[in-house]
This record gives structure tokens, sequence and C-alpha cells, in this order.
């Protein structure tokens, strides 16, 4: 009988250990991305080398690219530009590169293999971040921690909304792109309904200092702290509770149902995997190289990551 006991606890312990898991594919190119998404089966990146390289990460090949020209920094020297935000949609995709002027952007749209400008650094833009909202709509997210929706027929903007005095830090829509989280140098993350610009809810109490980055799903908004805490907020009642790291927390990501979270935890780099309820941790993925800046859920069982280096780490989950 206590041999049995034994066993049974030791079986118990084992289902509910923590998977070390290594990357199942390291996927190189040309310079430190910068910003990635991942539409349907083809991972677009951004890169600190001028480029757009689009990845089918199920064939293992590399499928688009799109080349911007260099700019002239401060100092006068020649320097590629930085692909700080994009995203696609259909046959669309957009992207925002440093000027070299002032702060400012450029926006371009490429579509058919075409690249052209919709705004340029003499429109005096501060953009930090860009996604679809639908084919002809972008959202942007300002230095300013403002918001704006754009029109992309019309190049003007809908709205534009200030949330907070503090700095911008990053945003993510939710699952069918109706509201949107914005993260801020406060720690408090504001979601708005992303038609009308409406500020519906402000989460605060569990981040108390800068929210590196966000993601929102299914009415769940985790938030990625320096303060070392990483936060996941019920959006519905406002009610939040944090997990502790080791380390400053630079990423998170949700999977589509939310029951999932990640967070990078520590200096090595390492990002673990909760249960989004119990809070208990379920992997811990090892193998990222550099600071973490974009975690995604492609599915349940597949993540991709990306640090300020030239290897992307796409995982699989047992």
């Amino acid at each position: 009988m206590k041999k049995l006991f034994t066993l049974l606890i030791l079986s118990f312990a084992l289902a509910y250990a923590t998977q070390t898991l290594k990357p199942a594919k390291e996927i190189h190119i040309d310079g430190a991305a910068k910003d990635i998404v991942v539409r349907g089966d083809i991972l677009y990146i951004g890169t600190d080398k001028g480029k757009m390289q689009a990845y089918d990460y199920k064939t293992d090949k590399f499928v688009d690219e799109v080349q911007f020209p260099n700019i002239k920094d401060f100092m006068g020297d020649t320097i590629p530009t930085r692909v700080a935000s994009l995203d696609c949609l259909d046959s669309r995709c957009v992207m925002v590169t440093d000027s070299g002027v002032g702060g400012y952007i450029n926006l371009w749209l490429y579509e058919n293999n075409t690249t052209t400008r919709l705004l340029t650094e003499k429109d005096k833009r501060s953009i930090i971040k860009v996604r679809f909202v639908d084919k002809d709509h972008l959202l942007f997210g300002y230095l300013s921690n403002e918001a704006a929706l754009f029109d992309i027929k019309s190049k003007k903007e809908i709205y534009k909304v200030q949330l907070t005095e503090s700095k911008f830090s990053d945003f993510a829509l939710n699952n069918d792109k109706s509201r949107v989280a914005f993260g801020c140098e406060s720690g408090e993350i504001t979601v708005i309904d992303v038609k009308s610009g409406k500020i519906i809810k402000r989460l605060k109490g569990v981040n108390k200092d800068n929210v590196y980055k966000v993601d929102y799903k299914n009415a769940i908004v985790s938030g990625a702290g320096q303060d070392r805490r990483g936060s996941i907020y019920d959006v519905t009642t406002g009610r939040g509770t944090a997990i502790e790291a080791k380390f400053l927390i630079y990423a998170t990501g949700l999977s589509a149902d939310a029951k999932e979270v990640a967070f990078a935890i520590d200096e090595e780099n390492d990002i673990a995997i909760y249960n989004t309820n119990t809070k208990s941790k379920l992997f811990l993925l090892k193998g990222q190289k550099s600071t973490l800046n974009a975690i995604l859920f492609i599915d349940k069982k597949t993540i991709v990551s990306a640090s300020d280096d030239d290897t992307v780490m796409l995982w699989r989950l047992p």
C-alpha cells in the first residue's frame, strides 16, 4: 500500500511538472527583428536592416521581401532604415520605417508587388505601431500615447484620442478587432472601442511601472512589466492578478482562447507558459539569444518569438 501511494504521488508530480523545451526551428533573418506578425501560414518580419521578410513556416521558405531605401542619420551618415512596425491583411501590407528626420516616420503600403508611401516625414507623425483594422483602415499608436484610426483611401485620421500623459509602449487588438488595449509607461492599460475611440476601461493596480508589451484575447489582457510583474486582467470585471518574475518582463503573448499566457521571465530570456486561471507554470522555453520583443501564439501548440537579433524562434508544445 505504501509503495502504491508513493507511485501515485510521483505520477501526480510528473503530470504537473514544468516541461523544458528547446526551439523546434531557428529562422535566420537579415538584421535584428523589430516587429513580427503571423497571417495564415506566413510570418512577416520587420528588421533593422530596412527589410520586410515574409517566411512560410510550413514550407520553411522565404516567399517575399521588401527592401526600403537607406536614410541619413542626424550626423549625415547613410544607414539602413528600421522597419519599426508592420502588419498584413489579405494582399496588403503596411509598414512604418524611420525617416531620419526629427523622429518622424514614413508609412508604406505594399500591394501587388508595389510599394507606395501613405505618409512621409513632411506629415510629421511619430507613430510607433500600426495594425490593420480592416483592409481600408489602420490603427496607430503614437509615441505620445495617442490612438488614431486612419483611413487609407483619404489618408486622413477619423479620430485621434489622448489616452494618458505617459509615453506609449504597445497596443494589441482583441480577436475581432473591435477593441484594443494600450499599454504605457505608467503601468496603466487603457481599453478603447476601435470604431469610435471611446475609452471603455482603465486597467490598473498590477503594474506600477512601464508595461513594455500587451496582448488581448478573449476578454483577457496580459501585460509585460518593467516591475518584474506579468499582469493578467479580466476586461469585463477590471480585476487583475500578477505573475512574479526574476527579471524585467519584456514580452507577453496569449493563446487565442486566453487559457495560456506567455511571459519572458529572466535574464536568460527564457519564456514561461502559464495556465491563465491557475497561474501554474506549464512549459519553460529555453534558447532565445537576446532580449525578447515579441511572443505570438500561432495556435495552441505553436509559438513564435523574436528578439533583438537575427534569429526568430519557432516552438512546438507537446
